[in-house]
């Protein structure tokens, strides 16, 4: 059995983790953000934000971990799994700092195809931002542009999330699934 490979993305603050905590409260398999774990990794090794210092570090070990997900969800037994951010977001940040990377990370994104794309607009209202979130409201909302630039250029049809409450924008999502 194939599983319906689902993202959930969208610049930084705009409730991802919330939908992905909701959608797993309701039983839904769910695969979260690895970044967080990439850069709490770099701080154990006295690297307080590896984004800022390596961004292609940084990315190169976000590809690897996104790439292992997509992997992990080919094996998985369920008929849906949703994702915390996509491989091509990798991209979109790059573009974003305007840093140059490797054709390996455009070819992953050709080579990993998802089967819906749900994007999250920047939304002030619910915007903070803590240690691992460094960007301000206006730099959020440069990342969703890239973000949709990027995901058009490989050919994904975005699904904007209207702004609600967490449990009114799961139902939204779950509905478009027909779950």
């Amino acid at each position: 059995m194939k599983s319906k490979k689902i993202i959930i993305t969208g610049g930084p603050g705009t409730g991802k983790s919330s939908i992905i905590n909701q959608l797993k409260k309701k039983g839904h398999t769910c695969l979260e953000e690895i970044s967080r774990q990439v850069t709490l990794e770099a701080k154990n090794q006295g690297i307080d934000q590896l984004f800022l210092s390596d961004p292609l570090l940084f990315s190169e070990l976000l590809l690897k971990g996104r790439q292992e997900q997509f992997q992990q969800a080919e094996t998985l037994a369920v008929d849906t799994v949703f994702f915390d951010r996509g491989i091509p977001d990798i991209v979109a940040y790059m573009d974003f700092i305007g840093n140059r990377y490797p054709k390996a990370f455009n070819e992953a994104c050709k080579n990993s195809i998802y089967d819906m794309v749900f994007i999250l607009k920047p939304w002030e209202a619910i915007y903070t931002s803590d240690n691992e979130r460094y960007e301000s409201f206006d730099e959020a909302i440069q990342i969703h542009d890239h973000l949709v630039n990027t995901y058009t250029k490989y050919n994904y049809m975005l699904i904007d999330v209207p702004f609600e409450t967490v449990e009114n924008r799961t139902d939204f999502i779950l509905n478009i699934v027909h779950m």
